[in-house]
């Protein structure tokens, strides 16, 4: 008897799976991820800022007038951070910055006089807003 192979079943093969295709919906989904995360990033890095700027405001508004010669030092080392917000800021920050000279380098100096304080009020009060 010949067999052909139509006669034969064939047990082994087994019918043909239908693919589902989901790769462009997880695709979407890593977009949307890592657009939420971007985000997140991007607003605790401006929370950090705001922080940082209002802790280097605290320390500035906080200064020890009793001992010149370091307070002259530290306003100048707080107040050039501020000094980059904007030209009116530049501007009174070199003013205070000369009025405060003679302080920083003198060997022995007394306090520090009325109209510099003046100004370090005023440029206190211009970087608070």
């Amino acid at each position: 008897m010949k067999s052909s192979s139509a006669d034969i079943p064939v047990h082994d093969i087994a019918p043909l799976l239908e693919i589902y295709e989901y790769s462009i919906y997880w695709f979407m989904v890593l977009i949307v991820m890592a657009f939420v995360m971007v985000r997140q990033m991007r607003m605790k890095k401006k929370s950090k800022e705001i922080n940082a700027r209002s802790e280097r405001y605290e320390r500035f508004a906080r200064i020890d007038m009793r001992n010149p010669k370091a307070a002259a030092y530290e306003i100048c080392k707080q107040g050039s951070f501020f000094a980059h917000d904007n030209e009116e800021t530049r501007n009174a920050y070199q003013i205070l910055f000369k009025r405060l000279e003679p302080y920083k380098y003198a060997r022995t100096v007394d306090a520090i006089d009325e109209e510099t304080l003046m100004l370090y009020a005023s440029y206190q009060k211009r970087i608070a807003a």
